[in-house]
């Protein structure tokens, strides 16, 4: 363990994910000065939210959260959003930057994700709208092999089946809902970001079904930001490769720290 603490960090999970996304990813930043915060969203596993009404999960009113959860955590923070906690991030960045030192996009992309998975936000939409979510979790489970289900935003190495089922139980299905339909239709603010001004750190793996990854380095290009490409990662390089993305992450935060 690192014997001063440089900076916090405030974690955001993606669509289906949770927390524990970044569980094995805590500890390495631990180690090199980092305090880190990782939130289940409004809606999402232990944050409790409405079941049947989407108003409260409008992209607003979570960037909000967020920006109260920084606030309580001990603003300034490093403020870090994978996939669609990248863009809700965003979101609350450009609502106020003030709490924030820098901003981490991590396998999230400038606007909408790609088509083949809005296809599937689609069918998980259209299931939502005929069964509960526990008989969705076995039409999910019945039609992918166990390695692919959810990939991407839960952490299928630290946690066995009847964990992963109970923390799916757990979401809101009106956020599901709500945070699918912005994932489908999210527009481009990359030039809103720019304005703000804020140090952005776009990182992702060298793979990425949800957005291509020449979209991201184009993106980053765009922001005038560090990129990293973890090698051997997909769409969560924290869960993939927790050690090179724990490296890149504190190598960047480490030009602002400020040992406390």
């Amino acid at each position: 363990m690192a014997s001063q603490v440089k900076g916090t960090v405030l974690l955001l999970p993606g669509y289906t994910g949770s927390k524990e996304d970044f569980i094995v990813l805590q500890p390495l930043l631990a180690a090199a000065g980092y305090r880190t915060v990782a939130v289940d969203g409004r809606g999402q596993y232990e944050s409790p939210g409405p079941r049947d009404d989407e108003a409260p999960y409008a992209q607003t009113e979570l960037a909000r959260d967020v920006l109260a959860q920084a606030h309580t955590v001990g603003a300034p923070v490093h403020l870090l959003g994978h996939s669609l906690g990248g863009q809700i991030a965003r979101a609350a960045v450009l609502l106020d930057a003030s709490p924030f030192v820098s901003l981490t996009l991590m396998a999230s992309g400038p606007a909408q994700i790609s088509v083949p998975q809005q296809q599937r936000v689609k069918l998980l939409r259209d299931a939502l709208a005929v069964m509960d979510m526990a008989e969705v979790w076995e039409a999910i489970q019945a039609m992918e092999p166990p390695e692919d289900v959810d990939a991407g935003d839960i952490d299928e190495g630290l946690a066995d089946g009847e964990d992963l089922r109970r923390r799916w139980l757990r979401n809101s299905p009106a956020q599901l809902l709500a945070t699918g339909r912005q994932l489908c239709v999210e527009p481009d603010r990359v030039a809103e970001l720019v304005a703000v001004g804020l140090p952005v750190h776009v990182l992702s793996g060298d793979r990425d079904d949800t957005w291509p990854v020449p979209l991201l380095d184009e993106m980053a290009t765009r922001l005038g930001a560090e990129r990293t490409v973890v090698a051997h990662a997909e769409h969560s390089p924290n869960t993939e490769q927790p050690g090179h993305t724990a490296r890149a992450l504190t190598a960047f935060w480490d030009r602002f720290a400020q040992p406390v």
